[in-house]
């Protein structure tokens, strides 16, 4: 197994030499670069910027050199930790990225969380008590979650918060609490504003993962182990968890190395609307105005939680399984 580990993390460097050649292509595709978004954005303000000014920034930041020698530049600062610098901001990359990354891993995994202590038990109950009253709400509500976006999700939040319970639902902080110096009650001020994202993240993802465990769980309790198992006398919980839950709840894990990057693809709209802190809001900006290392980089860092996370799925999926092995 640990030869398995070391290949694979091995592995990822050409994936990742390869993955950002892809990403800086594809941030160079629109036409421009950032002083053209720039340029536009002074424009639509009444204002405007001679072609000399345009030209001396462009040969500042090295927008006036070839594709290729603007891509090593970047990659070349990479085992420093130097990804770059941010044109809009005026800032290294990773000084900006790391307190937004940092909040939206840690958002991304309470959603994570969520999704498994919600979807497991319900997908257990939907699967032993099949076409009961309850089953038929949980896959109602199911397909519910399933067709509702997240996006849509937080704004019913804040009309309902704001209206009806008069409460804040921008940020994470109270009005008056965001600059107040760390305390408990600021810290309990947090955690009241921090659910609801976590919820609203994680809410597609349960309704997906309980309608895979249910149907795992239904054909799992169909095969003949299970048949024998009952046949010897053994209770019926240790049936289902022991033997059942062992086999069906393999596709959940195999989902979860995915559901990592979604988590914060999801943060964009989330943040947007909801004025949190995440890395997403920040990615959409940079796309927009053309800032490549920085919206480069971002990419990157998602396409790096990709593949660690289906590490991890594989690695807790044999862990789950003696009988698979990947040696």
């Amino acid at each position: 197994m640990l030869a398995y580990i070391l290949r694979r993390i091995v592995g990822m460097i050409p994936t990742m030499f390869i993955v950002s050649i892809l990403v800086f292509i594809i941030i160079q595709l629109p036409p421009g670069d950032f002083m053209t978004s720039l340029q536009a954005e002074v424009a639509a303000t009444g204002g405007g910027q001679d072609a000399a000014t345009l030209d001396a920034l462009r040969q500042r930041y090295g927008l006036d050199q070839p594709f290729y020698k603007q891509y090593f530049t970047w990659i070349a600062g990479f085992p420093r930790g130097d990804f770059g610098y941010s044109l809009e901001w005026n800032a290294p990359v990773w000084d900006l990225m790391k307190d937004r990354l940092a909040f939206t891993l840690l958002l991304g995994g309470l959603s994570l969380i969520f999704m498994w202590v919600v979807s497991i038990p319900i997908g257990i109950y939907s699967a032993t008590h099949q076409y009961s009253l309850g089953d038929n709400i949980f896959t109602f509500l199911g397909f519910l979650g399933l067709s509702t976006p997240d996006f849509l999700v937080a704004l019913i939040y804040m009309v309902v918060a704001t209206l009806v319970f008069n409460m804040s639902a921008m940020g994470l902080y109270s009005p008056g609490m965001q600059d107040a110096p760390w305390s408990l009650a600021k810290f309990w001020d947090l955690l009241n504003h921090l659910w609801v994202p976590v919820i609203i993240l994680g809410m597609v993802g349960t309704a997906e993962l309980i309608r895979i465990m249910r149907g795992n769980m239904l054909d799992v309790l169909g095969q003949q182990y299970i048949t024998t198992a009952r046949a010897k006398g053994l209770k019926e919980r240790i049936v289902i968890h022991k033997y059942a839950l062992r086999v069906a709840i393999n596709p959940l894990i195999s989902v979860l190395g995915m559901q990592i990057p979604k988590m914060i693809s999801s943060s964009i709209i989330i943040g947007v609307v909801l004025s949190i802190p995440t890395i997403g809001p920040m990615f959409l900006r940079a796309l927009v105005t053309q800032d490549m290392y920085l919206a480069g980089s971002i990419l990157l860092f998602m396409s790096l939680l990709l593949l660690v996370g289906n590490l991890l799925a594989d690695i807790a999926l044999a862990w789950v399984d003696p009988r698979i092995r990947y040696e």
